[in-house]
C-alpha cells in the first residue's frame, strides 16, 4: 500500500494537482482583489481622507479573508482543471491500465487537500483574521466614521463612544445582559485630540434610551474637588443593538482564540452563535476540501474531448453555486436556532463528502 501511495505515478498526479490548485488560487486572488478594490474606490468617493494608498492598503488587508472564504471553490475548480487535463492527455487512462484504481490515484490528492485544510485553519486563518482586523479599523476610520467601538477580552469590556470633539472610553470588569448592565465601571473622558479631561468610577452603569445611568459615581476632574453622585447620567447614542453589532466580529478572530472568546461572550450575556458557527466551520474545512477533490474527480476523470470539457467546467461552476447557496441556507437555519449551530456548520462538509464518495463509487463501478 505504501508503494501505491508514494509511487511515481501518484507523485506525478499530485504535482499536477498542486500546480493547478496554486494557479487557480492566484488567478482568483487577482480577480477578487481587483473587484474588491473597485468596490472600495466606489465607497470612498467623496471622502477626502481616503486616498488611493489607503484604499489599496484596505484592499490588501481584506484579501486574505476573502480568499479564506472561497478556498473550497479554489479546491473544486483547481481539482477539476487538474483531473480534466490528466484525462485529456490520457495519463489517467494509462494509470488505470497500469492497475491503479481511482482511489489509489486520488489518495495523495486527498491527503494534500486535508493537509491544506489544516494549514488553512491553523496558519493562514490567524494571518487572515489579523489582516481583517486591520481592514476593519481602516474601514471605521476612513469609510464608516463610526464613533463607537467595543472590545471584549479577559480584562473585561472596553467601549468607546462619542465623536471627534468629545469621547469617552468605558471599561467594565463585568458585563451583563448583553452589555446593557456593567459592573465596576471606569469612564475616561477626552476632548479634542485625545486631551484627558476627567475620570468617573461607578459601581454600576445601566444603558437606557439616550444615556448611561451610573450609580454611586465618583467624579475626578483636574484641579477640581472630588464629587460623589448617587446617580449620574452620561449621554450616549448607543443602543443594545449597536453594542451587539460592535464587539469583535468572528472574522477578526483566529481559530486559536475563538473558544476562549466564545466563553467570554456567553459569560457577558452576548449571543455567541456567529462565533460558534465560525469555529465549527473552520473545524470542518479539511473535510470540505477533501469533498471538493472527490466531486471534482467525479466530473473530470472521464472527460477528454471539448464537449466533455465544457460539460465539466459548467458542472463544476454549477456545483460551486449549489454548494454556496446550500451553505448559506443551512447557516441561516443555524443562526436562527432552527437547528443547532454545530450541526449547521458541519452539514455542508458532511453532505458534500458523502455525495463525493457516492458519486466516485458509482464512477468506479460503472
Amino acid at each position: 500500500m505504501f508503494r501505491t501511495l508514494t509511487g511515481t505515478m501518484p507523485r506525478y498526479i499530485s504535482r499536477q494537482f498542486l500546480f493547478w490548485i496554486i494557479f487557480v488560487f492566484f488567478a482568483l486572488s487577482f480577480l477578487f482583489a481587483l473587484f474588491d478594490f473597485v468596490e472600495l474606490m466606489r465607497r470612498a468617493s467623496g471622502k477626502a481622507d481616503a486616498s488611493f494608498s489607503i484604499i489599496l492598503q484596505m484592499s490588501l488587508t481584506k484579501l486574505p479573508h476573502l480568499l479564506q472564504d472561497i478556498f473550497p471553490f479554489v479546491m473544486l475548480f483547481g481539482s477539476i482543471v487538474a483531473f480534466w487535463r490528466l484525462s485529456k492527455t490520457s495519463e489517467l487512462v494509462i494509470a488505470r491500465a497500469a492497475g491503479f484504481s481511482a482511489w489509489q490515484i486520488l489518495r495523495l490528492p486527498i491527503v494534500l487537500a486535508f493537509g491544506i485544510g489544516v494549514l488553512q485553519i491553523t496558519s493562514f486563518g490567524p494571518f487572515a483574521a489579523q489582516m481583517y482586523n486591520q481592514f476593519e479599523q481602516l474601514e471605521n476610520e476612513y469609510l464608516k466614521r463610526g464613533g463607537e467601538r467595543l472590545s471584549l477580552s479577559g480584562t473585561g469590556l472596553w467601549l468607546r463612544q462619542g465623536n471627534k470633539n468629545h469621547q469617552e472610553v468605558i471599561h467594565a470588569q463585568i458585563a451583563l445582559e448583553g452589555g446593557k448592565r456593567l459592573q465596576h465601571v471606569t469612564v475616561y473622558q477626552f476632548e479634542g485630540d485625545n486631551n484627558y479631561v476627567g475620570r468617573i468610577d461607578a459601581q454600576v452603569a445601566i444603558l437606557f434610551d439616550g444615556h448611561w445611568t451610573l450609580r454611586n459615581a465618583t467624579i475626578f476632574k483636574p484641579n477640581t474637588p472630588l464629587q460623589l453622585k448617587s446617580i449620574y447620567r452620561i449621554p450616549t447614542t448607543l443602543t443594545s443593538k449597536k453594542i451587539e453589532d460592535s464587539y469583535n466580529s468572528e472574522d477578526t478572530l483566529s481559530f486559536w482564540v475563538l473558544p476562549d472568546f466564545i466563553k467570554t461572550l456567553e459569560d457577558s450575556g452576548f449571543d455567541a452563535s456567529n462565533h460558534k458557527m465560525r469555529l465549527h466551520s473552520l473545524l470542518s474545512t479539511p473535510f470540505l476540501l477533501v469533498a471538493m477533490v472527490l466531486i471534482a474527480a467525479t466530473f473530470a476523470m472521464r472527460t477528454s474531448n471539448r464537449r466533455g470539457a465544457a460539460f465539466t467546467i459548467l458542472s463544476g461552476i454549477g456545483c460551486g453555486f449549489v454548494l454556496y447557496f446550500f451553505t448559506n441556507v443551512v447557516q441561516a437555519l443555524g443562526l436562527s436556532t432552527t437547528i443547532p449551530v454545530w450541526i449547521a456548520a458541519w452539514i455542508p462538509a458532511i453532505v458534500s463528502l458523502m455525495l463525493g464518495i457516492t458519486a466516485l463509487l458509482h464512477t468506479e463501478d460503472g
